[in-house]
């Protein structure tokens, strides 16, 4: 490894127990589903990473959740399941033909929505979605001694990168309610100091 490669490697922020991409700070991000269509929801090759505790929230929440679905999805949610390990291992939604969300439904103009957050919105669930899907494009791994918080840059959110530009919005304040729903305020009140103390210092 050469030092450039480590010192890249080291350009972390470390907030409480986990070490957070300088991406967050210098990215502008902000969701233009006019734009995109919540193509997050039903490209790529897999389905979103769940936890076992997440199975079971959607299993109860599946009740709720099949009047916003597509018939051939709750189908194929009846006879496979809520989730599927994929090719790497990762316990993740189940999908439709190979490709959508099977929790995937539609509004206005052909946004694709999510079946679990609208029976959350609607007031008959008191959980809105997996926390993979609530924190895109932030992805999460965990190590023994750390969690890892890292952006997912896809080509699919240039409009998303486009608008927070526009409007001035970084990742980290972008993604504030699901960053503080999973680790609390004050993990997020640290980061947010720790990202304006690094931009006040770059810019």
């Amino acid at each position: 490894m050469t030092q450039q490669q480590d010192e890249e490697e080291t350009l972390m922020l470390q907030i409480q127990n986990t070490l957070v991409s300088l991406d967050l700070a210098e990215e502008f991000f902000c969701c233009d589903l006019d734009a995109c269509k919540g193509q997050c929801c039903i490209e790529g090759d897999a389905g979103a990473p769940v936890t076992e505790t997440e199975c079971r929230q959607i299993r109860r929440a599946l009740p709720a959740a099949s009047r916003f679905m597509m018939p051939r999805a709750i189908e194929t949610v009846e006879r496979e399941g809520v989730s599927y390990i994929d090719e790497e291992g990762d316990l993740v939604t189940t999908l439709l033909d190979g490709r959508n969300c099977a929790f995937t439904c539609y509004g206005p103009g052909g946004i694709c929505l999510c079946s679990l957050e609208a029976a959350h919105r609607e007031g008959l669930t008191n959980w809105r979605k997996p926390a993979s899907c609530a924190l895109y494009p932030v992805r999460l791994t965990e190590y023994p001694s750390f969690i890892a918080v890292n952006y997912h840059k896809w080509d699919i959110c240039k409009s998303a990168r486009v608008k927070g530009r526009k409007e001035g919005i970084r990742l980290f304040q972008f993604l504030k309610g699901p960053l503080t729903e999973r680790f609390g305020q004050e993990w997020y009140d640290e980061l947010e100091l720790a990202c304006n103390e690094y931009l006040k210092s770059v810019l």
